[in-house]
Protein backbone atom coordinates (compact mmCIF):
# COMPACT_ATOMS: atom_id res chain seq x y z
CA UNK A 1 0.00 0.00 0.00
CA UNK A 2 1.16 3.53 -0.92
CA UNK A 3 3.23 4.95 1.96
CA UNK A 4 4.17 1.81 3.68
CA UNK A 5 7.68 1.24 4.72
CA UNK A 6 9.93 -1.63 4.14
CA UNK A 7 13.53 -2.63 5.49
CA UNK A 8 15.13 -0.94 2.96
CA UNK A 9 13.82 2.17 3.19
CA UNK A 10 14.34 2.27 7.20
CA UNK A 11 17.72 1.55 6.80
CA UNK A 12 18.50 4.10 3.77
CA UNK A 13 16.82 6.71 6.32
CA UNK A 14 18.88 5.63 9.08
CA UNK A 15 22.24 5.58 7.22
CA UNK A 16 21.07 9.40 5.91
CA UNK A 17 20.15 10.64 9.46
CA UNK A 18 23.28 9.34 11.06
CA UNK A 19 25.16 11.16 7.99
CA UNK A 20 23.71 14.34 9.39
CA UNK A 21 25.35 13.51 12.88
CA UNK A 22 22.15 12.40 14.09
CA UNK A 23 21.90 9.13 16.28
CA UNK A 24 18.72 7.82 18.45
CA UNK A 25 18.75 8.45 22.47
CA UNK A 26 17.21 6.31 24.32
CA UNK A 27 16.62 8.08 27.82
CA UNK A 28 16.37 11.99 28.87
CA UNK A 29 19.58 11.44 31.33
CA UNK A 30 21.51 10.60 28.53
CA UNK A 31 20.39 12.94 26.03
CA UNK A 32 21.30 15.91 28.66
CA UNK A 33 24.57 14.45 29.27
CA UNK A 34 25.41 14.51 25.59
CA UNK A 35 23.74 18.25 25.63
CA UNK A 36 26.39 19.37 28.40
CA UNK A 37 29.09 18.05 26.29
CA UNK A 38 27.62 20.29 23.05
CA UNK A 39 26.40 23.36 24.29
CA UNK A 40 28.17 25.97 26.95
CA UNK A 41 26.03 27.62 29.65
CA UNK A 42 26.06 30.24 26.83
CA UNK A 43 24.36 28.48 24.01
CA UNK A 44 21.98 27.07 26.41
CA UNK A 45 20.75 30.60 27.68
CA UNK A 46 20.98 31.65 23.81
CA UNK A 47 19.06 28.81 23.36
CA UNK A 48 16.49 29.25 26.01
CA UNK A 49 15.76 33.17 25.26
CA UNK A 50 15.15 32.29 21.57
CA UNK A 51 12.52 29.42 22.85
CA UNK A 52 10.75 32.06 25.03
CA UNK A 53 10.48 34.85 22.52
CA UNK A 54 9.22 32.36 19.17
CA UNK A 55 6.61 31.38 22.20
CA UNK A 56 5.83 34.49 23.03
CA UNK A 57 5.50 35.96 19.70
CA UNK A 58 2.08 37.12 18.41
CA UNK A 59 2.54 38.50 15.68
CA UNK A 60 4.59 38.55 12.68
CA UNK A 61 7.39 35.85 12.20
CA UNK A 62 10.93 36.91 13.38
CA UNK A 63 11.05 35.44 16.29
CA UNK A 64 10.78 32.13 14.89
CA UNK A 65 13.11 33.19 12.06
CA UNK A 66 15.40 34.16 14.86
CA UNK A 67 14.96 31.40 16.62
CA UNK A 68 15.86 28.39 13.44
CA UNK A 69 18.69 30.74 12.07
CA UNK A 70 20.27 30.20 15.77
CA UNK A 71 19.64 26.23 15.98
CA UNK A 72 21.33 26.29 12.27
CA UNK A 73 24.77 26.33 13.26
CA UNK A 74 26.45 23.00 12.13
CA UNK A 75 28.03 21.94 15.78
CA UNK A 76 24.59 22.42 17.13
CA UNK A 77 22.47 20.38 14.54
CA UNK A 78 23.60 16.66 15.88
CA UNK A 79 22.32 17.43 19.75
CA UNK A 80 19.57 19.47 18.81
CA UNK A 81 18.14 17.23 15.42
CA UNK A 82 18.31 14.19 17.49
CA UNK A 83 15.49 15.18 20.07
CA UNK A 84 13.54 14.34 16.91
CA UNK A 85 15.02 11.16 15.90
CA UNK A 86 11.58 9.00 15.53
CA UNK A 87 10.03 12.11 14.23
CA UNK A 88 12.21 12.30 11.00
CA UNK A 89 11.99 8.52 10.65
CA UNK A 90 8.82 7.74 11.48
CA UNK A 91 7.43 10.59 8.88
CA UNK A 92 10.68 10.40 6.85
CA UNK A 93 10.28 7.14 5.66
CA UNK A 94 6.68 6.95 4.52
CA UNK A 95 6.84 9.40 2.45
CA UNK A 96 9.15 8.75 -0.12
CA UNK A 97 6.49 5.91 -1.59
CA UNK A 98 4.63 8.85 -2.61
CA UNK A 99 7.36 10.75 -4.67
CA UNK A 100 6.96 8.14 -7.49
CA UNK A 101 6.34 9.34 -10.52
CA UNK A 102 6.90 12.99 -9.72
CA UNK A 103 9.14 15.53 -12.19
CA UNK A 104 8.79 18.25 -9.58
CA UNK A 105 8.64 18.26 -6.00
CA UNK A 106 8.32 21.29 -3.35
CA UNK A 107 9.54 20.72 0.26
CA UNK A 108 7.70 23.81 1.86
CA UNK A 109 9.07 25.03 5.51
CA UNK A 110 11.82 22.13 4.67
CA UNK A 111 14.44 23.96 7.17
CA UNK A 112 18.31 22.43 7.45
CA UNK A 113 17.06 20.50 4.45
CA UNK A 114 17.46 17.18 6.81
CA UNK A 115 14.48 15.18 4.96
CA UNK A 116 14.57 16.71 1.69
CA UNK A 117 18.54 15.49 1.06
CA UNK A 118 16.62 11.95 1.53
CA UNK A 119 13.62 12.41 -0.65
CA UNK A 120 16.06 13.85 -3.42
CA UNK A 121 18.19 10.83 -2.90
CA UNK A 122 15.41 8.53 -3.55
CA UNK A 123 14.23 10.45 -6.76
CA UNK A 124 17.04 11.27 -8.55
CA UNK A 125 15.42 11.62 -11.90
CA UNK A 126 13.00 14.43 -10.10
CA UNK A 127 13.65 18.48 -9.37
CA UNK A 128 13.37 19.05 -5.89
CA UNK A 129 12.85 21.96 -4.82
CA UNK A 130 13.43 23.61 -0.90
CA UNK A 131 12.06 26.56 0.58
CA UNK A 132 11.79 28.11 4.23
CA UNK A 133 12.34 30.98 5.15
CA UNK A 134 15.38 30.93 7.88
CA UNK A 135 18.28 32.10 5.34
CA UNK A 136 20.48 30.27 7.68
CA UNK A 137 18.80 27.00 7.50
CA UNK A 138 18.84 27.51 3.94
CA UNK A 139 22.62 28.08 3.70
CA UNK A 140 23.40 25.14 5.85
CA UNK A 141 20.67 22.67 3.84
CA UNK A 142 23.12 24.43 0.16
CA UNK A 143 26.30 23.31 1.74
CA UNK A 144 24.59 19.09 3.07
CA UNK A 145 23.50 19.12 -0.17
CA UNK A 146 26.39 20.08 -2.35
CA UNK A 147 28.25 17.68 0.35
CA UNK A 148 26.34 15.27 -0.86
CA UNK A 149 26.37 15.56 -4.80
CA UNK A 150 22.56 16.14 -5.39
CA UNK A 151 22.51 17.82 -8.73
CA UNK A 152 18.68 17.25 -8.64
CA UNK A 153 18.26 19.34 -5.34
CA UNK A 154 18.06 23.40 -5.16
CA UNK A 155 17.06 25.59 -1.78
CA UNK A 156 15.46 29.01 -1.68
CA UNK A 157 14.60 31.72 1.28
CA UNK A 158 11.54 32.73 1.11
CA UNK A 159 8.88 33.15 3.70
CA UNK A 160 5.30 32.18 1.99
CA UNK A 161 3.36 34.08 4.21
CA UNK A 162 5.46 37.37 2.89
CA UNK A 163 5.28 36.49 -0.85
CA UNK A 164 3.96 34.09 -3.68
CA UNK A 165 5.32 30.89 -4.81
CA UNK A 166 6.24 30.29 -8.26
CA UNK A 167 7.06 27.39 -10.65
CA UNK A 168 4.51 24.03 -10.98
CA UNK A 169 4.62 21.15 -9.13
CA UNK A 170 3.45 17.43 -9.57
CA UNK A 171 3.51 16.80 -5.73
CA UNK A 172 4.22 18.87 -2.52
CA UNK A 173 5.40 18.14 0.74
CA UNK A 174 4.85 20.14 4.01
CA UNK A 175 5.34 18.64 7.72
CA UNK A 176 5.34 20.61 10.80
CA UNK A 177 5.29 23.82 8.61
CA UNK A 178 1.66 25.03 7.83
CA UNK A 179 -0.08 25.01 11.71
CA UNK A 180 2.22 26.11 13.86
CA UNK A 181 0.01 27.85 16.30
CA UNK A 182 0.70 24.68 18.90
CA UNK A 183 -1.60 26.97 21.57
CA UNK A 184 -4.00 27.68 19.28
CA UNK A 185 -6.95 24.88 20.40
CA UNK A 186 -9.19 25.26 17.51
CA UNK A 187 -12.56 25.13 16.79
CA UNK A 188 -14.95 23.85 19.71
CA UNK A 189 -17.77 21.57 19.42
CA UNK A 190 -21.03 22.71 19.14
CA UNK A 191 -21.79 21.08 23.02
CA UNK A 192 -19.98 19.36 25.52
CA UNK A 193 -21.83 16.25 24.90
CA UNK A 194 -21.27 16.43 21.03
CA UNK A 195 -18.22 15.82 18.99
CA UNK A 196 -19.37 17.71 15.63
CA UNK A 197 -18.74 21.30 14.76
CA UNK A 198 -21.31 23.53 12.90
CA UNK A 199 -19.91 24.64 9.86
CA UNK A 200 -19.50 28.12 10.80
CA UNK A 201 -17.68 30.26 7.88
CA UNK A 202 -16.57 33.32 10.48
CA UNK A 203 -15.25 30.44 12.62
CA UNK A 204 -12.93 28.67 9.73
CA UNK A 205 -12.13 31.95 8.67
CA UNK A 206 -10.90 33.49 12.14
CA UNK A 207 -9.17 29.83 12.28
CA UNK A 208 -7.30 30.27 9.48
CA UNK A 209 -6.47 33.79 9.48
CA UNK A 210 -5.42 33.44 13.34
CA UNK A 211 -3.11 30.59 12.76
CA UNK A 212 -1.94 31.66 9.20
CA UNK A 213 -3.31 28.00 7.49
CA UNK A 214 -5.31 29.44 5.40
CA UNK A 215 -2.77 31.83 3.21
CA UNK A 216 -0.58 28.90 3.59
CA UNK A 217 -2.38 26.78 1.79
CA UNK A 218 -3.59 29.12 -0.80
CA UNK A 219 0.07 29.96 -1.91
CA UNK A 220 0.75 26.11 -1.79
CA UNK A 221 -2.20 25.33 -3.76
CA UNK A 222 -1.56 28.25 -6.90
CA UNK A 223 1.96 26.31 -7.78
CA UNK A 224 0.24 22.56 -7.31
CA UNK A 225 -0.45 20.98 -10.95
CA UNK A 226 -4.19 19.95 -11.94
CA UNK A 227 -3.21 16.38 -11.14
CA UNK A 228 -1.24 17.08 -8.36
CA UNK A 229 -0.65 15.82 -4.84
CA UNK A 230 -0.11 17.41 -1.47
CA UNK A 231 1.27 15.21 1.54
CA UNK A 232 1.13 17.17 4.62
CA UNK A 233 1.38 16.18 8.09
CA UNK A 234 0.86 18.93 10.91
CA UNK A 235 0.07 19.17 14.52
CA UNK A 236 -3.33 18.39 14.07
CA UNK A 237 -4.00 14.66 15.89
CA UNK A 238 -6.59 16.66 18.28
CA UNK A 239 -9.89 16.81 16.47
CA UNK A 240 -10.53 20.43 17.37
CA UNK A 241 -7.94 21.22 15.20
CA UNK A 242 -7.83 18.62 12.43
CA UNK A 243 -11.64 19.47 11.96
CA UNK A 244 -11.06 23.25 10.76
CA UNK A 245 -7.51 21.63 8.96
CA UNK A 246 -9.47 19.12 6.84
CA UNK A 247 -11.92 21.75 6.20
CA UNK A 248 -9.34 23.88 5.01
CA UNK A 249 -7.91 21.66 2.50
CA UNK A 250 -11.55 20.94 1.43
CA UNK A 251 -12.20 24.53 0.62
CA UNK A 252 -9.46 24.77 -1.74
CA UNK A 253 -10.32 21.16 -3.32
CA UNK A 254 -7.50 19.02 -1.61
CA UNK A 255 -9.32 16.03 -0.69
CA UNK A 256 -8.14 12.44 0.76
CA UNK A 257 -6.27 10.02 -1.72
CA UNK A 258 -6.48 7.67 1.22
CA UNK A 259 -7.50 7.15 4.54
CA UNK A 260 -5.39 9.96 6.86
CA UNK A 261 -2.60 7.72 8.69
CA UNK A 262 -2.28 8.43 13.04
CA UNK A 263 1.26 8.46 13.43
CA UNK A 264 2.94 8.19 17.11
CA UNK A 265 6.51 8.65 18.17
CA UNK A 266 9.17 9.52 20.40
CA UNK A 267 10.95 12.81 21.36
CA UNK A 268 13.44 11.12 23.71
CA UNK A 269 11.30 9.59 26.76
CA UNK A 270 7.90 11.67 25.41
CA UNK A 271 5.31 9.72 23.56
CA UNK A 272 4.03 12.32 20.66
CA UNK A 273 0.48 11.48 18.99
CA UNK A 274 0.91 13.59 15.90
CA UNK A 275 -0.40 14.02 12.84
CA UNK A 276 -2.36 12.15 10.98
CA UNK A 277 0.01 12.13 7.81
CA UNK A 278 -2.28 12.84 4.64
CA UNK A 279 -1.86 12.40 1.27
CA UNK A 280 -4.31 14.68 -0.73
CA UNK A 281 -4.80 15.73 -4.09
CA UNK A 282 -7.67 17.51 -6.67
CA UNK A 283 -9.42 14.85 -7.57
CA UNK A 284 -12.98 14.34 -9.29
CA UNK A 285 -16.33 13.94 -7.25
CA UNK A 286 -16.30 10.56 -8.09
CA UNK A 287 -13.33 9.82 -6.79
CA UNK A 288 -13.56 11.15 -3.41
CA UNK A 289 -13.02 9.91 -0.06
CA UNK A 290 -15.20 11.65 2.62
CA UNK A 291 -13.07 13.96 5.41
CA UNK A 292 -13.83 12.00 8.53
CA UNK A 293 -14.91 14.40 11.33
CA UNK A 294 -15.70 11.82 13.79
CA UNK A 295 -13.03 11.34 16.85
CA UNK A 296 -10.57 9.37 16.32
CA UNK A 297 -11.20 5.36 17.89
CA UNK A 298 -9.15 5.13 21.38
CA UNK A 299 -7.61 1.88 22.85
CA UNK A 300 -9.99 2.39 26.41
CA UNK A 301 -11.48 -0.56 27.60
CA UNK A 302 -15.00 -0.62 27.09
CA UNK A 303 -16.89 -0.26 30.61
CA UNK A 304 -17.93 -3.57 31.97
CA UNK A 305 -20.09 -3.46 35.49
CA UNK A 306 -20.05 -7.27 35.50
CA UNK A 307 -16.25 -7.13 35.39
CA UNK A 308 -15.90 -4.15 37.96
CA UNK A 309 -17.37 -6.28 40.49
CA UNK A 310 -14.31 -9.07 40.20
CA UNK A 311 -12.23 -6.19 39.68
CA UNK A 312 -9.15 -5.87 42.55
CA UNK A 313 -7.22 -2.49 42.55
CA UNK A 314 -5.07 -0.36 44.95
CA UNK A 315 -6.57 1.47 47.57
CA UNK A 316 -5.34 4.83 45.09
CA UNK A 317 -6.50 3.16 42.05
CA UNK A 318 -9.74 3.63 40.38
CA UNK A 319 -11.85 0.52 39.04
CA UNK A 320 -12.32 1.95 35.97
CA UNK A 321 -10.90 5.10 34.10
CA UNK A 322 -10.91 6.64 30.74
CA UNK A 323 -9.50 9.20 29.14
CA UNK A 324 -10.51 9.06 25.27
CA UNK A 325 -13.36 9.61 23.43
CA UNK A 326 -15.17 6.65 24.30
CA UNK A 327 -15.40 7.93 28.33
CA UNK A 328 -18.52 9.61 26.77
CA UNK A 329 -20.12 6.32 25.30
CA UNK A 330 -19.15 4.97 28.55
CA UNK A 331 -20.33 7.73 30.75
CA UNK A 332 -23.99 7.10 28.67
CA UNK A 333 -24.07 3.51 29.55
CA UNK A 334 -23.49 3.97 33.13
CA UNK A 335 -26.69 1.63 35.00
CA UNK A 336 -29.24 3.36 37.25
CA UNK A 337 -26.94 6.77 37.03
CA UNK A 338 -28.22 9.39 39.79
CA UNK A 339 -25.78 12.91 39.70
CA UNK A 340 -25.67 14.25 42.72
CA UNK A 341 -23.87 17.45 41.96
CA UNK A 342 -23.08 18.60 38.65
CA UNK A 343 -21.30 22.35 37.01
CA UNK A 344 -21.55 23.49 33.90
CA UNK A 345 -20.20 26.39 32.51
CA UNK A 346 -17.86 28.69 30.28
CA UNK A 347 -14.35 28.66 31.02
CA UNK A 348 -11.59 31.62 30.79
CA UNK A 349 -10.28 30.31 27.67
CA UNK A 350 -13.75 30.04 25.62
CA UNK A 351 -14.64 26.36 25.92
CA UNK A 352 -17.71 24.84 27.66
CA UNK A 353 -16.91 22.97 31.00
CA UNK A 354 -19.32 20.21 32.34
CA UNK A 355 -18.47 18.11 35.55
CA UNK A 356 -20.68 15.88 37.11
CA UNK A 357 -20.27 13.29 40.23
CA UNK A 358 -22.81 10.44 41.16
CA UNK A 359 -24.27 6.98 41.92
CA UNK A 360 -24.67 4.60 39.53
CA UNK A 361 -25.50 1.11 41.25
CA UNK A 362 -23.71 -0.38 43.59
CA UNK A 363 -20.77 2.22 42.16
CA UNK A 364 -19.55 6.16 42.05
CA UNK A 365 -18.56 7.71 39.10
CA UNK A 366 -16.93 11.50 38.07
CA UNK A 367 -17.47 12.37 34.76
CA UNK A 368 -15.88 15.56 33.07
CA UNK A 369 -16.30 16.94 29.05
CA UNK A 370 -15.67 20.18 27.76
CA UNK A 371 -16.52 21.41 24.05
CA UNK A 372 -12.32 20.62 22.80
CA UNK A 373 -13.25 17.24 23.06
CA UNK A 374 -11.44 16.06 26.28
CA UNK A 375 -13.37 13.76 28.35
CA UNK A 376 -12.43 11.51 31.45
CA UNK A 377 -14.59 9.04 33.34
CA UNK A 378 -13.77 7.35 37.11
CA UNK A 379 -15.74 4.77 38.55
CA UNK A 380 -15.12 3.79 42.11
CA UNK A 381 -17.00 1.69 44.78
CA UNK A 382 -19.12 3.42 47.08
CA UNK A 383 -16.86 3.01 50.03
CA UNK A 384 -14.84 5.68 48.02
CA UNK A 385 -17.21 8.11 47.22
CA UNK A 386 -15.61 10.79 49.39
CA UNK A 387 -12.50 10.32 47.32
CA UNK A 388 -14.82 11.41 44.00
CA UNK A 389 -16.47 14.03 45.37
CA UNK A 390 -12.99 15.61 46.58
CA UNK A 391 -11.75 15.56 43.31
CA UNK A 392 -15.31 16.46 42.34
CA UNK A 393 -14.36 19.67 44.29
CA UNK A 394 -10.71 19.97 42.50
CA UNK A 395 -12.03 20.78 39.55
CA UNK A 396 -15.12 22.33 39.73
CA UNK A 397 -12.39 24.93 41.92
CA UNK A 398 -14.11 25.27 45.12
CA UNK A 399 -11.24 24.89 48.11
CA UNK A 400 -11.66 23.05 51.40
CA UNK A 401 -10.96 23.77 55.16
CA UNK A 402 -8.47 21.85 57.18
CA UNK A 403 -11.36 19.79 58.21
CA UNK A 404 -12.66 19.68 54.61
CA UNK A 405 -15.58 21.78 54.89
CA UNK A 406 -16.08 23.70 51.62
CA UNK A 407 -15.31 27.40 51.70
CA UNK A 408 -18.03 29.71 49.84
Amino acid sequence: MPGDRNEEMLRALREHLAWWGLRHIESDAAYFSWQREVFSPEDLAALHRSIEAKRAATGGSSAEIAFYDLTAQSRFIPALYSQRYEYNLEVGSRIPAHLKGAQTILDAGCGIGLLTTFYAQRCPGATVVGIDRSLASITLARQRAQALGLNNLRFECLDMDQYELSGCYDLIVATHALLQAEQDPGLPSSDWQDFTRALDAGAQSDFEQRTGVGRRLDRLRGVLAATGRMILFEKTRQLARRIPFQRALAARGLMPLRSPEPIRYRSIEEVTDDGPLYVTGLVSSSDLLAWDEAPEPDDAPPLDVEQLRSVRVDRDQPLYENHGASAQQAWGNLPAKQVVEQVTRKETDGRQLHVEWGGAGEFVYLYCANTFDQRQLVVVEQARAAMVHTYYREIVGEPFTSEGRIVR
